[in-house]
């Protein structure tokens, strides 16, 4: 009876078993190219004006009375208050910052639909710090190929000095970066004297060092990585683009076949690499839509350069929609590489539709929400009333025959200002009410005061006289109004008894 050996045991003795393949590849350093253009103009601005704005924003004053802070932008964890300019955010309040966060991300959505990633290559943080820390690195060490030879270089006296010069100021911007973060959550003149001085706490310092490190770590080493393997935009952006979104695009169709610049029946791509040497992912947009592109546009300028020396049109890495990509691709087909070719295909293009199915339905559930948003916070209340009733015991029954109910009533008075106000109840039935510390005003109406920016709280006792109806409930509503008689908060309890 003949038995199925393993293949391990048919393999000849004198064969080696395979080698089980490495599922880990080594990063390839990118080194990218300064390059220069309208894209990589257009995104210093930006970057200036993102460093400056997260820099500067913890600095600028606002004057919101005594004894509140000044600081125009500050997350007063202490007090439960987020203050941005005028607007001042309690606890009980973080829908606003639920709804900050929607409109956010409808508007990434809107972005991405009509300019691809353009929040990657241009505003992302990781972007921003990362161009910051790449312009340091070429500031010391040179441009793409000295910084090559510098690596491939053996330990020196100089090569120490770029390096350790390079990774100093990118300590100290980092530095500055999480000392800025934490400015958010402290005062910032007095946070940045107790870091300097040694006085903060061991919490600000924790924050500090940790902020700090990240900094560090992810714009300095890890760069590109964040951007392919950490981040989890690229994985799902495809869902928000479609064939009339603005991409970067190489129009192959105007570039192939590569060839030398005096081939004749080549593309005008001349395969000098330019677009792959300034991506700061290290990719070639030749190859078509990536995972890895943050559509930065640095290729564009790239290319348009060489094509500006070689005498040809600018424009074979662009901007484009696949729509177009795809007309002007049938347009062209039939044609060999000329002049004629290019504005052959050129004139298939279109104008992009920013006006389409997917934009108008971000469109709208971004008006909607911001809608929401305007009208809450144009209802905003700045007098809140909460109601708390005992529940130990439930109720008092008196000598007398009648029933007793307590409450705890919390006034949250968001002002600046203290308020009086006039406290009354409603029932079905005339309870009788007494405010401890209250000024009576009769009709079971009370006169309380509410201190500013503060909540106060008064104990009140509610009793419903021997000789009414018994009822083991009733509903009850505390009110409070101002010096015009108007409602300014309300709130609903209930009173209880025994069983009839």
């Amino acid at each position: 009876m003949s038995t199925i050996q393993p293949k391990d045991r048919l393999r000849p003795t004198s064969e080696a078993p395979a080698a089980t393949p490495s599922l880990y590849a080594s990063r390839q350093q990118v080194y990218p190219k300064a390059v220069s253009g309208p894209v990589r103009r257009a995104k210093w601005v930006v970057l200036i004006l993102c460093l400056a704005a997260y820099y500067l924003v913890p600095w600028l004053r606002w004057d919101r009375g005594p004894g509140a802070p000044d600081q125009a932008v500050l997350v007063d964890i202490g007090n439960g208050r987020l203050f941005f300019f005028f607007i001042e955010i309690w606890p009980q309040e973080v829908y606003f910052l639920t709804g900050l966060l929607v409109l956010a991300a409808i508007g990434l959505f809107v972005a991405t639909s009509l300019f691809g990633r353009v929040w990657c290559g241009f505003a992302c943080p990781q972007t921003v710090w990362t161009d910051l820390f790449m312009w340091v690195e070429r500031l010391i060490q040179g441009d793409r190929n000295e910084r090559m030879r510098l690596d491939k270089a053996p330990w020196s006296l100089e090569k120490f000095r770029k390096k350790a010069s390079t990774h100093v100021a990118w300590l100290l911007i980092a530095a500055a970066t999480g000392g800025a973060w934490i400015m958010y959550f402290n005062d910032a003149p007095t946070v940045t004297w107790e870091l300097l001085t040694g006085r903060a706490s061991l919490e600000v310092y924790f924050f500090f060092a940790l902020f700090s490190g990240t900094t560090y770590l992810l714009a300095g080493w890890a760069r590109e990585q964040v951007c392919t393997y950490m981040c989890p935009w690229p994985r799902f952006q495809a869902a928000m683009l479609d064939e009339n979104s603005l991409v970067v695009t190489y129009r192959d169709w105007r570039g192939e076949p590569r060839g030398k610049a005096k081939d004749t029946g080549a593309g005008d791509c001349v395969d000098c690499r330019a677009c792959v040497n300034v991506c700061p992912t290290g990719i070639d947009i030749r190859d078509g839509q990536q995972l890895e592109c943050i559509g930065c546009g640095l290729c564009i300028d790239a290319c348009d350069d060489i094509m500006t020396r070689l005498d040809r049109p600018r424009g074979l890495v662009a901007f484009e929609t696949l729509a177009n990509l795809a007309a002007s691709t049938a347009a062209a087909k039939a044609i060999p590489p000329s002049p004629a070719r290019c504005s052959t295909g050129m004139a298939a293009r279109r104008v992009p539709r920013f006006v389409r199915p997917r934009t108008m339905l971000y469109a709208a559930m971004l008006a909607a929400v911001m809608a929401v948003m305007l009208g809450a916070f144009l209802l905003r209340e700045t007098v809140t009333l909460s109601v708390l009733r005992d529940r130990a015991p439930l109720f008092v029954t008196l000598s007398d025959g009648a029933v007793r109910n307590g409450y705890t009533l919390k006034i949250a008075n968001k002002d600046r200002d203290v308020s009086t106000l006039t406290l009354e109840l409603l029932a079905p039935q005339p309870l009788q009410v007494a405010v401890q510390e209250g000024v009576a005003m009769g009709d079971n109406r009370f006169g309380v005061t509410t201190r500013p920016d503060g909540i106060t709280q008064w104990r009140v006792l509610v009793t419903r006289p021997e000789g009414l109806p018994a009822r083991e409930s009733m509903d009850v509503t505390f009110r409070l109004l101002d010096a015009r008689g108007h409602v300014v908060a309300s709130s609903h309890s209930v009173f209880l008894g025994p069983r009839p």
